[in-house]
Formats: C-alpha cells, sequence, structure tokens
C-alpha cells in the first residue's frame, strides 16, 4: 500500500510538472508570436481561479505565470506584464479574492484587473467591489462589455467599474451618448474585429465600426483577443482592417500609437515602440 501511494503521488507530480511545462511553453509561443508580428509589448490576461486545482491555489499558479511571463520577456526581449481577471459566471465574491491578489502583484509583473467571460452573465454592478480594491492598488481596470450586449453594458462598466478599457466594446456606437461618454473620458476599447466576426456580433468584417469609433475620437487598441480560439493574431487584426475599411499606412500607425498609449508599458518601452512605429511609417509609406 505504501509503495502504491508513492507511486501514485509521483505520477502526480509528474503530471503537474507536464502542465507547468505546457504554461510556459503557451507564454513563451505568445511572446514569440507578438515579436513575429512586430510588437514590444504584450498584456497576458489571466484568470487564476480557472487553474488552483492543478497548482495548488490561485496564488502557486499566478506566482507560475509571473516566472514563466519574465522568462519569455528575457528571451525574446519583449516586454510583457499580467493582467488578472475575474470571471462574470462566478460569484462576485470570487472577484474580490482575485482583486486582492492582484493588487498583491501590483508592481511585480501585474498591471491590471479585469472581468472576462460573457457579458450576459451576472450583474456588473455586484463587481465593483472587487474594481474599487484594484483600484485603490493603482492597476488598470480593464472589464470586458459593450459586445455581446449593446452600449449600456458598456455604460455600466465604464461608469460602475470604473473602466480605464473596456474589452471589445464597440456597440458603444450604437447610442451616441454612450458613444461621447467613452470619448470624453479617455476610456479605450480593445478592440479585435475577427473575434467580433467570428462571435456573429457583427456579419463581417467591414461591419465592425473600427472607422466609426476613431471618428467619434474614442481610442481604439487593436488586440488578438484569443488566438487559440479564434486563429488570428495581431499583426491579422491591423491586415484585416486595412482590408476592411482601407486603412492607410499612416492611420494604421495612428492604430499602434493608440494601443502603446492604452497600454500599462514602461515609459522607455512605449517610447522605443513609438519610435519604432515613425521609423515604420517612414520606411513603407
Amino acid at each position: 500500500k505504501g509503495w502504491f501511494r508513492f507511486q501514485r503521488l509521483y505520477d502526480v507530480a509528474r503530471s503537474v510538472l507536464r502542465v507547468e511545462d505546457d504554461v510556459r511553453r503557451l507564454v513563451r509561443e505568445a511572446a514569440e508570436d507578438d515579436v513575429r508580428d512586430g510588437g514590444c509589448w504584450l498584456e497576458l490576461q489571466v484568470d487564476p481561479s480557472g487553474y488552483a486545482g492543478i497548482f495548488g491555489g490561485i496564488t502557486a499558479f499566478t506566482e507560475l505565470v509571473l516566472d514563466a511571463v519574465a522568462e519569455a520577456s528575457r528571451e525574446t526581449g519583449l516586454g510583457m506584464a499580467v493582467v488578472i481577471a475575474a470571471n462574470r459566471t462566478r460569484h462576485p465574491l470570487d472577484a474580490r479574492t482575485l482583486a486582492r491578489l492582484a493588487a498583491q502583484y501590483a508592481g511585480r509583473g501585474v498591471v491590471g484587473f479585469g472581468l472576462s467571460n460573457d457579458e450576459r452573465r451576472g450583474v456588473t454592478a455586484e463587481f465593483a467591489p472587487a474594481f474599487r480594491l484594484a483600484e485603490r492598488a493603482g492597476l488598470l481596470l480593464a472589464p470586458h462589455g459593450g459586445e455581446l450586449l449593446g452600449a449600456a453594458s458598456a455604460r455600466h462598466c465604464v461608469r460602475d467599474l470604473h473602466a480605464d478599457r473596456l474589452g471589445h466594446g464597440v456597440r458603444i456606437v450604437e447610442d451616441p451618448a454612450v458613444l461621447d461618454e467613452v470619448a470624453e473620458r479617455g476610456v479605450a476599447l480593445e478592440v479585435c474585429p475577427v473575434s467580433n466576426v467570428s462571435l456573429g456580433v457583427y456579419p463581417e468584417l467591414a461591419a465592425v465600426p473600427v472607422r466609426r469609433l476613431i471618428d467619434a475620437g474614442v481610442t481604439v487598441a487593436l488586440g488578438a483577443d484569443d488566438p487559440l480560439l479564434f486563429g488570428s493574431r495581431l499583426a491579422a487584426q491591423y491586415d484585416a482592417v486595412r482590408a476592411a475599411h482601407g486603412f492607410t499606412d499612416a492611420e494604421l500607425a495612428e492604430l499602434a500609437r493608440m494601443s502603446l498609449r492604452a497600454s500599462r508599458a514602461p515609459s522607455d518601452v512605449v517610447a522605443a515602440g513609438l519610435a519604432g512605429i515613425d521609423a515604420w511609417l517612414a520606411t513603407y509609406s
């Protein structure tokens, strides 16, 4: 019996180590993909609660991810950080636990706090206490909203959660008052056209209102959302905007600048990135 228990523990340990290797590989490959696409800064959004049972708790998993991020950043030269996200399908008290975790690691690799998953689930205002905790820690506040639900969803994220950035938010164009409010508050939108079409929010790339958002004065940060799920990396989002909306090189360069300015990248990374964008524009336009 003693040998059997030892063997079971040994097998479990080997399994956990293999999963840890998978986490490190995923983080490294995400960094490598962004480098190939010309990126200079990557913010990975992670929900530790989904992995707590495998890694011995949310703290252990967070430390694994942060170590993997630091390792991948050293190996690839890409600036990287983590946004810890709560899940709308879980209880708001779980979100408060994750907000405290994010605050604990603020300045140590964690730069933001988000709220992910289907925005049709949960009541946005009930997650406000968690976002207040993150706000007091100086973290970027980046909940999802204004995609599967309309403009009112985005308004709740802005007013109730004090969002600095909105995951998607494209449907704010359906309400001019919300559109104006988002622009006036300087809330950035993480726009991912390919995933908007994949999820059926819009029938085609040309229908995603990227130009309308920019013309209204909204900061638009193009992102890849989930490349493994939607099959499209960062550069493909720029290609999609060029093809579907006729964006010029100068307009694409400004999109890249807005993405950097809406990030929590250190000032030297932002400066280097902006210089790189200017150099690209001077060379290829």
